[in-house]
């Protein structure tokens, strides 16, 4: 980038204030404007289409959030940089949520002022390259599309068209993250079973004394707290399918009476008579090797062989790297429109970065680093930077690169270390996010008295999710 074709509005009551800036800005090779007040810095924005602002709040005639608010109506990219003696918390934050680029307190280090400028220009300059594509331009999004067209995907498209149309049981293979629930919605979705029940029960997520009550139901009375009947999920779903997610976590006991189901369709309600039946097709799905489980004697072979009559395996997603992009850009339209953010674009190289990394979590944690992306992204473009803030593949990536090169890794601290507000520290965030999720889950859990339906109702989020956070987090044995 050319600094000397650059050109810096400064916008400031204060005439020490805007020559110092002036003055370091020219050194760095920039060329520099001045006004003194927000209607002045309006006019000029019209006038001389400047690449950056650098913009104090309080001023005569008009304010800088008053004028800021003026020009991003006809210049909605250009990105802004606040500086003011009014370092409240209030003034921030509607700052940011107005779109600025970031926001400094006086007295500023004026190194600080150039790196903001540095990064400022970067993205002014993305923002050009890639265009601008309108959010009611977007394609609505399905959240339950299958998003792939890499080799593996094909063959597993291929795989659901054949196997949709009967009532087969289906085994759902594949690491954690890949999206085993969506497949399963692939094939109850293309089968003659479609306008009926889809029902979702997350074996891991559900301890083993409920899971029984929460697949077959219960009778009134059956134990303590059973107030009333309760229908299970097999009634429940009928003559549609149930999708048996984490298989291999099901207790023994639970194994047979499952196997049963499969045999003829029948069972009992908990502490009831009747002879109940159930034509629910079945879908499981684990991530866990289920032949090892066998020959441990931790899962029963004939449940196995009963589940197993059709596989179909969800390679992860280090293995189709070339839907990489295609999921980034996915997630990226799913969450903008959920958050109503006016983010529609990713910088090549942000999607070469996120190409280069071998992904764990697989899609899961693709979509959770594009969502949380979005949700802090200050421009329509997402860059490196911002997607780094929410995860840790770079820092990884560069120390799979240093091991490799027989350089030493990058050093990483024992414990989440602070994160600098201009975003140098954004590669440890991902652990502060983590804990603080933590401790808010355990103080829900303390509000709720341990009633995991209330403590997803206090944190605002589904008693799925919550499960899921409970396991991720390990918090079982610590807050139950």
């Amino acid at each position: 980038m050319k600094t000397q074709s650059k050109l810096i509005l400064v916008v400031d009551d204060e005439e020490n204030i805007r020559e110092l800036l002036r003055e370091s800005l020219e050194d760095e090779g920039y060329r520099v404007n001045i006004a003194k007040n927000g209607q002045e810095a309006v006019e000029k924005v019209r006038a001389m289409n400047p690449d950056t602002v650098l913009m104090d709040v309080k001023m005569p005639v008009m304010s800088g959030m008053d004028a800021f608010l003026k020009i991003k109506e006809s210049e909605p990219d250009l990105p802004v940089i606040f500086l003011t003696a009014f370092g409240s918390s209030d003034v921030a934050i509607s700052a940011m949520k107005s779109g600025a680029y970031d926001y400094l307190t006086k007295p500023f280090d004026i190194d600080e002022v150039k790196i903001k400028v540095k990064r400022a220009l970067e993205l002014r300059e993305l923002s050009c390259l890639s265009g601008r594509t309108r959010p009611e331009d977007l394609p609505v999004i399905n959240s339950d599309e299958l998003v792939g067209q890499s080799p593996l995907m094909q063959e597993v498209y291929k795989q659901i068209g054949k196997v949709a149309s009967s009532d087969a049981t289906v085994l759902v293979l594949g690491e954690s993250g890949t999206g085993k629930e969506l497949v399963a919605k692939a094939v109850h979705n293309n089968s003659h079973r479609k306008d009926r029940a889809f029902i979702v029960v997350n074996c891991a997520a559900i301890p083993e004394n409920l899971l029984e009550s929460e697949l077959f139901g219960h009778e009134k009375g059956a134990f303590t707290d059973a107030f009333d009947t309760h229908i299970g999920k097999f009634e429940q779903a009928s003559s549609g399918t149930i999708f048996l997610d984490e298989i291999g976590d099901m207790s023994l006991p639970l194994q047979a009476k499952l196997l049963r189901i499969l045999q003829d369709g029948g069972f009992e309600r908990v502490g009831g008579r009747e002879h109940l039946t159930s034509s629910a097709r079945v879908i499981a799905a684990t991530n866990q090797d289920l032949t090892r489980l066998v020959s441990e004697r931790k899962f029963r072979e004939d449940l196995f062989y009963r589940l197993n009559v059709i596989t179909l395996r969800l390679p992860p997603l280090r293995d189709r790297r070339g839907d990489t992009v295609l999921l980034a850009r996915h997630f990226l339209r799913k969450y903008s429109a959920k958050y109503g953010r006016d983010v529609t674009e990713i910088a090549d190289q942000t999607l070469e970065h996120l190409n280069a990394y071998e992904w764990p979590g697989n899609v899961r944690e693709l979509e959770n680093v594009i969502a949380r992306a979005v949700i802090i992204s200050q421009a329509h473009v997402l860059l490196p930077e911002t997607v780094d803030l929410c995860s840790q593949p770079i820092l990884r990536r560069h120390e799979e690169s240093s091991a490799l090169e027989g350089q030493p890794p990058v050093p990483q601290p024992a414990q989440p270390q602070p994160v600098a507000a201009d975003g140098n520290g954004g590669l440890r965030l991902s652990d502060a996010i983590q804990q603080m999720e933590t401790d808010m889950i355990r103080k829900a859990l303390r509000e709720s008295g341990g009633n995991k339906t209330k403590a997803a109702q206090i944190l605002g989020i589904s008693r799925k999710s919550l499960f899921n956070k409970i396991r991720d987090y390990k918090l079982q044995d610590r807050d139950q």
